[in-house]
């Protein structure tokens, strides 16, 4: 610790955290966005490129109050938060109107589809308090309207009858994700809605697929970050 921080007694400021000031420090954050979009082959106007840009420099500022993502890197944090949610947007139903995304953290990949696809009707569901503070205030910030932000761990959802079979797609950034999370969530698709996986390419097969989902395709999302998604759609009630 610098001498001036000790004797002011400031925390410590972590290499991740400088390097995510650097994100709000950037002279051109926009054009940034577009080069990251641009190199990915995805499509993004210039207005919706200012809005993800202004949300990027808002959540490094709220990353330095609390820990709502580790990246380090503003490169990969561009590309991670904001680029592959984009890339995976190809793979939404243009009918999709109603999406529930679990886990949703530091607001990826739900607010930058919101943000692209407003009219999707969104609920984010976060466990922690302040992680949930954090997005109801980007909603406020950005006036995103018809988004719900659900304070619990989703299976508290499931006694909701207005949740069940109600989604058109469910969204879940998933390392591993065992079948029974997999029966559960898909109590909340409408038949013939689709449940949308964020996983690194090349990850080992879901072991068990439970009916009445199944098995629809894999998508490579960025390669320099071996990213996929796995998509898998529900047959019936």
């Amino acid at each position: 610790m610098a001498p001036a921080e000790a004797a002011a007694g400031r925390p410590r400021r972590t290499p991740a955290a400088l390097l995510w000031e650097g994100v709000a420090l950037q002279r051109d954050p926009v054009r940034r966005v577009l080069s990251r979009a641009r190199r990915a082959r995805v499509e993004l106007a210039p207005a919706d490129a200012e809005q993800l840009a202004a949300y990027l420099v808002f959540l490094s500022d709220w990353n330095r109050k609390i820990n709502l993502t580790g990246l380090g890197d503003p490169v990969e944090a561009v590309d991670r938060l904001l680029i592959e949610p984009l890339a995976a947007a190809r793979y939404l139903p243009a009918s999709a109107r109603r999406l529930l995304d679990v886990g949703s953290g530091a607001g990826s990949p739900a607010i930058p589809l919101k943000l692209v696809r407003p009219q999707l009707s969104m609920h984010l569901v976060e466990a922690k308090v302040r992680k949930s503070a954090f997005l109801r205030e980007v909603c406020r910030r950005f006036s995103l309207g018809d988004v719900q932000v659900e304070s619990c761990r989703f299976e508290e959802l499931l006694t909701r009858p207005d949740l069940h079979e109600a989604m058109d797609v469910v969204t879940v950034r998933a390392v591993r994700i065992e079948a029974a999370a997999l029966r559960s969530l898909q109590a909340f698709l409408k038949p013939g809605g689709r449940l949308l996986l964020f996983r690194a390419q090349g990850a080992s097969p879901l072991a068990h697929i439970p009916q009445p989902l199944s098995f629809e395709a894999e998508h490579p999302l960025l390669e320099n970050l071996r990213s996929g998604l796995t998509v898998l759609r529900k047959t019936r009630s």
